[in-house]
């Protein structure tokens, strides 16, 4: 006979950061696996779980009670549970303002916090009734009704509770207001987590578990409990348990019970919020096919509009439309991209730049009436100026009326490791070593590792510290903000979820994340910053203001030969989404020709078109070595434009709904099911319909089986063909750029640095190769950008200030105001910057034009500033001292430090006549070896990769450019340490030559001794 149900009501989970010690789901999924009857997760001042908590919760049937475990500052706990839907928001409003109130130290409720608090729709339990003040708990009793306040009845096993517990019962017939509840706080789903929640306990302290002792619970009693083992436990109070259950009763609210309301637009008068959009509509379709405007496009924007009717899903366009227009009344360059693209209305509203009618992309790819779920927009936007657009938004809606999303930060291999590690004590140079070996994609944490690091995986340190860190991985260690997701509410944001003070300044976080925000269908706008299209505005002004030619994005010459010609030679280093190794290695092989070329192009090079094998049947069907076939002619209107394989997502999708019988929308829930099979195996629900359909279809079972496994094929790496043309856009702007205008495209793309897939050095390499002629940063002719000179015929970029470490923008001005003074002294007195920056500028080599050296220059200049603040009675000379010259690998080395580049030379140009003998091949030279060949190369390591955690593939580079190792698992497993760690390799192995790409399958890997220092650039490192 099963024991009658009971409550835990005292739940944290590891969203208490640091806390708790299993996952919102095992908690709720052991309460289901237990028969518990409901469960209250109540974590820390957050409610960053909760979303996670109610889907598992409503997959199971299980009744998930809302709450929040809270401290005030003296010092007394509670627990506050949600009742109905007016005390949700009540709690949100106080977690919001006590986390802005104290964003750095610890959110600490005041008593009249507490006290503001309403009764309605809200519960309290006391945390340790008897510390308490009197006057507080009396202060409550008058405000609450008798149903609505508890002191928490725990019983952890342990000595003192039988005492507390006696001391509670008397406080109540003291404050009759109050009631007893049975609630042991629970901080793991089982037992075995107990040893890991103290492992957290002692990174949240700072301490090692030697120096934990009586600072953590002192037994594993922390765990959910059957309602057999509760009600034993508790059997002395049976007005206690019954309590729980009856607060759990009284619950009328889920959060799937939130009603999101779309803040309304400021519309013309006599307009609804349709028909505004309706209007915007049509006169921007009027803009964009210059008053033709074609039947197809008519058709397909009256369909959308009433799509976006029916789902009351208006004001989220007007919203795009207005920051679209802001941005371009600002001179902000943005573009929409992913599955936007798919929207002939999103086109005509000037959000996105593809026509998808003229491209026959499929709309429900992007909104269904079958899915009903929120548009998903992502906007980019120049990088630099993004903030701009963010507080933009903020000042239009309202502080409390926008917010950001969140992005959960989990703990990774490398940050499980250390944490672990310095818990149980072990020697921090150990714990570098070890994080030096692992990759942020590891899945496994286990002996090879510590055999690999020189220790003994049986002892006991490593085992725990293997254990732990395993079981650590995926936990929440703190929450950051998205790179641009905003939601945005009709009521005020902070009565849906809590929110905190965002990284910085001037922004605000909710506390859930995206995909939080989608479970619970509300809507998201992004505002994503892109670098490639600050380089692209900044490309143009370049251009606008030495040539005097007006060019954007619609402006560009289409479908240029020579572009094409460039990017089929794989010469295509800073081109968006078309410079990676991968991406390089497949230009040379299917050689675009158009922009459809391209579109596939970025589609292709993918984490899973090999694994699909959709690569290599394109590539030879495209070189005419495979004949194109089609699994039957009704499918050939779909897949002929890519040769009869499926590329993009929106073509299996048109699979499904010709070959099959699939509506749109349910052709959308396939692409959704595609996504997660292998991990779920949802893909298997549709083979029986896909199959039959065809087959009713007259389609042949072998290709009717032929179709479905190449849909299942495509499942790992599906990418929207919207998505990709949208990238092409930009792509081939960039690689337009390149070709036309080179220094001025290698100009903007270090002034918009950060950005892209190489460091500063390594573009500048790429620069010099391809003959353009490069100024060394010099205070008499610098600006802070990178600049553009004449001379000959031709154009000198000329570095600027901004590469120089330690300078910020706010030395920027000082800088620019200076009128290029013809001593040092004079600069330092007209400048006025602090010493430390003209130290900087010392060091980089700035005051060359003076006649002084680095170290020259930082020998004066300490008696210069003391001369400009009044400290010296004469000036110094300037040249009065002098230093042994710098070797030439030093002064690389030096400029490698200050300015992140060197215009000199590359370093391996000065090391490899150190190397002759050794026979290491110039990258400029493999590249004329034949397949088969022995070689030896070395270089500086750019790159390093391991997709799919298999095949590694480094990038070294030298003085003529690049050398593709491809390391395999058995040669990686020799050389551990220089795969993951060298900065400069050498290599020995075997050319592998096919369509004009090279790879050197490496056999052997060292590293070559060095005397002097050796300039490296930052290297991109398992991304």
């Amino acid at each position: 006979m099963s024991a009658e149900p009971v409550a835990a009501l005292w739940v944290k989970s590891n969203f208490s950061f640091l806390q708790g010690a299993s996952h919102p789901e095992e908690l709720i999924q052991t309460a289901a696996d237990l028969g518990l009857a409901a469960l209250a997760l109540t974590d820390e001042m957050g409610f960053y779980g909760q979303v996670r908590a109610a889907v598992a919760a409503r997959a199971l049937d299980l009744r998930l009670q809302i709450g929040a475990s809270v401290r005030l500052s003296s010092g007394q706990r509670a627990v506050i549970w949600v009742r109905q839907r007016n005390g949700y928001a009540q709690l949100c409003r106080l977690i919001s303002r006590v986390r802005q109130r104290a964003p750095k130290g610890a959110p600490l409720l005041s008593r009249s916090d507490l006290l503001s608090l309403r009764a309605e729709g809200l519960s309290l339990g006391c945390v340790d009734g008897a510390a308490w003040d009197e006057g507080l708990l009396r202060a409550l009793a008058e405000r609450w009704p008798r149903d609505d306040l508890f002191f928490l009845l725990s019983d952890h096993r342990r000595p003192e509770e039988v005492q507390q517990q006696l001391a509670l019962q008397a406080l109540c017939k003291k404050h009759p207001s109050y009631r007893l509840l049975a609630a042991n706080e629970v901080l793991y789903h089982h037992r075995q987590r107990r040893p890991l929640q103290d492992l957290l306990t002692c990174v949240r302290l700072g301490c090692t578990l030697s120096d934990l002792k009586g600072r953590q619970p002192p037994n594993d009693e922390h765990a959910l409990m059957d309602p057999a083992q509760f009600r034993t436990r508790f059997q002395a109070w049976p007005q206690a348990i019954e309590a729980g259950l009856e607060l759990t009763g009284r619950c009328a609210f889920s959060l799937f019970d939130l009603r999101y309301v779309y803040p309304s637009e400021a519309l013309p008068d006599g307009l609804s919020t349709q028909d505004w959009l309706r209007q915007l509509a049509q006169e921007g379709a009027q803009a964009r096919y210059h008053g033709r405007i074609p039947e197809a496009v008519m058709i397909q924007l009256d369909r959308e509009l009433r799509i976006i009717e029916d789902l009351d899903y208006a004001g989220y366009f007007l919203t795009m439309w207005e920051i679209v227009r802001f941005c371009q009344e600002a001179g902000i360059l943005c573009q929409g991209r992913g599955s936007a693209a798919n929207s002939i209305l999103c086109y005509c509203l000037g959000i996105t730049a593809i026509d998808p009618v003229r491209m026959d992309l499929l709309f429900e790819r992007f909104l269904s009436r079958e899915r009903a779920e929120p548009p998903d927009i992502d906007l980019d936007i120049e990088h630099e100026r993004r903030e701009e657009v963010i507080q933009w938004v903020y000042d239009r809606y309202g502080r409390r009326h926008a917010a950001m999303v969140a992005v959960i930060i989990r703990y990774r291999p490398k940050s499980a490791v250390k944490d672990i590690g310095k818990a149980i004590g072990i020697d921090q140079n150990i714990l570098h070593r070890l994080s030096r070996m692992l990759s942020r994609s590891q899945k496994e944490i286990g002996a090879d590792l510590f055999e690999k690091a020189g220790l003994d995986p049986q002892s006991s340190a490593c085992r725990v510290l293997g254990e732990k860190a395993q079981e650590l991985l995926d936990f929440p260690r703190h929450l950051s903000t998205h790179p641009g997701g905003f939601l945005l509410g009709h009521e005020p944001v902070d009565e849906l979820v809590p929110v905190e003070p965002g990284g910085m300044a001037n922004r605000t976080v909710i506390q859930w994340d995206k995909n939080d925000v989608e479970s619970l269908g509300l809507f998201k706008v992004d505002l994503l910053g892109l670098g490639m299209l600050t380089q692209l505005q900044k490309s143009f002004r370049l251009i606008a203001r030495h040539e005097g030619k007006a060019y954007d994005l619609a402006t560009i010459p289409a479908e240029d030969p020579a572009t094409y010609a460039m990017l089929s030679r794989g010469d295509s280093v800073g081109v968006f989404q078309v410079e990676s190794r991968a991406q390089m290695a497949m230009l040379p092989r299917l050689r675009p020709r158009t922009f459809y070329d391209l579109t596939v192009e970025i589609a292709l090079v993918r984490p899973g078109p090999i694994s699909g094998d959709m690569v290599h049947p394109y590539l030879r069907r495209r070189s005419g070595e495979e004949e194109v076939v089609y699994p039957h002619p009704s499918l050939e209107p779909i897949l002929k434009r890519t040769l009869g394989v499926p590329i993009f997502q929106e073509q299996v999708m048109k699979l499904a709904v010709v070959a099959a019988g699939y509506s749109p929308g349910e052709a959308d829930q396939l692409r959704r099911d595609m996504a997660a099979w292998r991990s779920k195996g949802r893909i298997e629900h549709h083979r029986k319909r896909l199959i039959g359909g065809m087959l009713d279809r007259g389609i042949q079972p072998e290709f009717a089986q032929r179709v479905f496994e190449q849909i299942q094929g495509f499942g790992e790496y599906g990418f929207p063909e919207s998505h990709a043309a949208s990238f092409a856009l930009i792509s081939y702007a960039s690689a337009w750029l390149k070709c036309h205008y080179p220094a001025f495209f290698y100009a903007a793309l270090f002034n918009a640095q950060p950005m892209g897939f190489y460091s500063v050095s390594s573009l500048l390499e790429s620069a010099r190769r391809e003959g353009i002629a490069l100024g060394a940063i010099c205070v008499q002719q610098s600006d802070w950008d990178c600049s553009l000179e004449p001379m000959e015929g031709r154009w000198r970029l000329r570095m600027g200030f901004r590469c120089i470490r330690g300078l910020s923008r706010k030395h920027r001005a000082a800088l620019e105001a200076v009128e290029r003074p013809a001593t040092l002294s004079a600069f330092v007195g007209q400048s006025q910057l602090p010493m430390q920056v003209l130290q900087q500028l010392a060091r980089a080599d700035a005051f060359s034009s003076y006649g002084l050296d680095r170290r020259q220059a930082l020998w004066v200049l300490g008696a210069l500033v003391e001369a400009r603040e009044g400290a010296l009675a004469m000036m110094p000379q300037e040249n009065e001292v002098s230093f042994r010259a710098l070797s030439p690998l030093e002064e690389l080395a030096w400029d490698q430090d200050s300015a992140q580049h060197s215009v000199r030379c590359h370093p391996m140009a000065l090391l490899r006549p150190h190397w002759q003998g050794l026979g290491f091949v110039p990258s400029g030279q493999l590249r004329l070896g034949q397949d088969g060949e022995r070689k030896q190369a070395c270089g500086l390591v750019i790159c390093r990769q391991k997709p799919q955690g298999k095949v590694t593939f480094i990038t070294l580079e030298d003085e003529e450019g690049f050398v593709n190792v491809v390391v395999w698992p058995d040669v990686a497993a020799r050389y551990t340490l220089l795969v993951k760690s060298a900065q400069i390799l050498a290599v020995k192995g075997r050319l592998q030559v096919a369509s004009g790409v090279v790879h050197l399958i490496a056999h052997r890997l060292w590293e070559p001794e060095v005397n002097g220092p050796v300039a490296q650039g930052r290297s991109r490192d398992f991304h």
